[in-house]
């Protein structure tokens, strides 16, 4: 199985740009877009429906050409949920959880911690409620794959300039301890699994400054698994050569 995960910073200008054609050439059985900035009904049939897949989308409910989610996949899924189940967190289309019979794939947007202490504790409040959200579904024997723009970088080497970022939202104490704790409740972060000391591979660049072309970036896309995924995991990997976006797409292949 072969799953892919793109934050593409706005579907309608990464399909201008040949992001969308590229995801349908590479025949994965899962891809899942974060930060889709529209509405099901902005895009265009073969979007909104593309031959071989079911498709899902959550958007924001209030502000317009925000946030957004979707997920592509060949097999239809038991079930779809779309909600955390608090509405407070629910409205801004961040979330998709896909029920199979082996695992529940999840697809989240989290919230940047940006723009002053309200919207960091947004974030922390969803954070929170994710992690209730999972493990929740674990005490029911589901095994789990998450992945998504965590909007957080969790250890030095996830990001080029550690110090300089200390004090800055998306490496805060508060935001790191909490990919902690998922971890400590038994999810692997499975590129960093796999590729323990790797330096320099990051998911993420500031495209006002041109960091892509200095590879001054940050490593906040994640695949998460639970314990028997990870056992048939095959490959995870960062693919940083893809353009099309400010975030480059992220593969996960399992047996």
């Amino acid at each position: 199985m072969k799953i892919i995960s793109w934050n593409v910073n706005g579907i309608r200008a990464n399909i201008k740009k040949g992001g969308f054609d590229w995801l349908l050439q590479q025949n994965a059985d899962i891809f899942c877009l974060q930060e889709t900035k529209a509405h099901p009904d902005q895009l265009e049939d073969g979007v909104r429906s593309p031959a071989g897949y079911h498709a899902f989308f959550d958007h924001s409910k209030g502000r317009k050409g925000y946030s957004g989610v979707a997920v592509f996949s060949k097999e239809e899924p038991l079930k779809v949920e779309y909600s955390l189940g608090v509405e407070a967190l629910d409205q801004e289309g961040r979330f998709l959880a896909l029920f199979f019979k082996d695992f529940v794939f999840i697809n989240t947007y989290f919230p940047n911690g940006g723009g002053g202490p309200e919207r960091l504790d947004f974030k922390l409040k969803f954070y929170d409620a994710f992690l209730k959200y999972i493990n929740t579904l674990r005490k029911k024997g589901h095994e789990i794959i998450f992945c998504g723009d965590v909007n957080t970088a969790h250890t030095e080497i996830d990001l080029a300039r550690p110090k300089e970022n200390e004090k800055n939202t998306g490496f805060l104490p508060v935001e790191r301890a909490w990919i902690d704790e998922v971890i400590g409740h038994g999810y692997t972060d499975i590129f960093r699994h796999l590729n323990p000391r790797a330096t320099s591979r990051y998911t993420y660049w500031d495209m006002k400054t041109f960091a892509r072309e200095r590879n001054v970036g940050w490593r906040i896309d994640y695949f998460f698994v639970t314990p028997k995924i990870l056992s048939k995991v095959k490959k995870a990997d960062i693919m940083d050569t893809i353009t099309g976006s400010d975030h480059c797409p992220i593969l996960l292949e399992i047996k």
